[in-house]
Parts: structure tokens; sequence; C-alpha cells
């Protein structure tokens, strides 16, 4: 008889991630194995945290890529007030979905179908044209837009690492209409690799002991950079 041939290990796996800190500390994460998503490594999600410390408390968490929603999620359960997951793959998207769901946050967060980088250009000028806008009589317990009027944000820019090579302009110009959006006291958190140039975005890399720029450090091979908007 002929040997079997070998199993394929294309097919996607289902793995269980977890939160690393805060109220929902070790909760599980699915994460269904689809290629096409890249979950930030746990190590890095934790620096990132490490990094950003008590901050996250009352800030709207924006996740602009959200994969599996694992940072999202893990900036609530570190005491963000809401999070805005975006995420165009719809498979993707559902998996966030589960997320939110399995933790019970469906009244705090919101999740877009869409391209970070349409909504980027089409929705988020929105969000401050709508600020002068007068609140409902009767507003629901929590509410999304106008933005402009919301706490500070904490922006997680990590999409695909190709994508700061193959569209690097689209990602910067994300980039750029964040930082230019955000809310005094928001912070911008973007995860590359090696291939990128921090210097390429708006501001300036930090020096050492220098509290203003973006702090840039290597988690190999992810390198990550974190502006605080003043």
């Amino acid at each position: 008889m002929g040997k079997k041939p070998p199993k394929s290990t294309d097919m996607p796996q289902s793995v269980d991630l977890r939160i690393i800190g805060g109220s929902f500390r070790a909760s599980k994460l699915r994460y269904h194995g689809d290629p096409t998503t890249r979950p930030m490594k746990d190590r890095v999600r934790e620096a990132i945290f490490n990094l950003i410390g008590p901050e996250a408390k009352g800030c709207h968490a924006i996740d602009l890529f959200a994969g599996t929603g694992a940072l999202g999620l893990e900036a609530i359960s570190r005491g963000a007030v809401s999070a805005t997951f975006i995420e165009r793959h719809i498979p993707t998207a559902r998996v966030v979905e589960e997320n939110i769901q399995a933790l019970g946050l469906g009244d705090r967060t919101e999740l877009l179908m869409t391209s970070a980088f349409l909504w980027g250009k089409r929705d988020l000028p929105k969000w401050k044209a709508e600020s002068g806008k007068p609140e409902e009589e009767d507003p629901p317990a929590f509410h999304f837009p106008p933005f402009a009027l919301s706490p500070p944000w904490l922006v997680f820019c990590s999409p695909p690492y190709a994508f700061f090579v193959d569209r690097q302009q689209e990602t910067l110009d994300l980039i750029t209409a964040m930082i230019e959006h955000a809310p005094a006291g928001s912070i911008v958190i973007v995860e590359a690799d090696s291939r990128f140039d921090f210097e390429l975005l708006p501001g300036h890399i930090a020096q050492k002991k220098e509290r203003d720029g973006w702090d840039v450090r290597t988690y190999s091979p992810a390198v990550v950079g974190v502006l605080r908007i003043r």
C-alpha cells in the first residue's frame, strides 16, 4: 500500500488567545487560524500595555485593523470605557463579534465591517462635523458618535506588515488623519516591522528621556511606535 498523503497544513486551525491583564484577564479569545489575520504576539501586546500603563483607563479604543479584536478588548479589560473595531474581512469580523459577545461587551462596543482606509477618508471627518449637534432628549445608556466630544482615544494601527510597503501612502494618510482628529490626551500606537521607517510618520522620533514624539521600541520582528497627543 502506498503512503498516506501528509495532512494539509493550509487549513485554518482554531487557536485560543487570551486577554493578558485587567478585569477580563485570562479570558479566552477565538482565532480560527485564518491566514489573512495576524494576531499580535502576546509578548508584544503585553509590552504595549506596559508602556501605556494606567493611561488606557477612561479612553475610547479604536482598533483600525481589528483581526480578532484582541487589542480593543484588552484595552477595555484595562479600563477603556468603550471601543470601535474596524475589520473589512467579513469572516474575520465575525470572529471579532464572537469575542465581543463572549465577554458580554456588546453595549460598549461597535463593529464596523469596512476598510479602515475608506473609513478614515469618508467617516472620520464626519465625527468632528457632528460635534455641534444637540444631544438627544433621552440618550441611550451608551452611544457612540459624535466622537469629537468623546474621551481621549487609544488608537491601534496594526495592519498586515505588507501594508507599510504595498500601501504605504494610504497607511500614512490614515495614521495622520487619526492624529489630526484625536482629542488631546489620546494615544496612537503603530505596529510595523523593520521594513518601515518610522521617520515617515508625522512628528519626530523621541530621543532618550524625551517626553514628546514617537517612542519607538523593537520586539522582533515587530517594531512599535507610541505617540501621546498633548
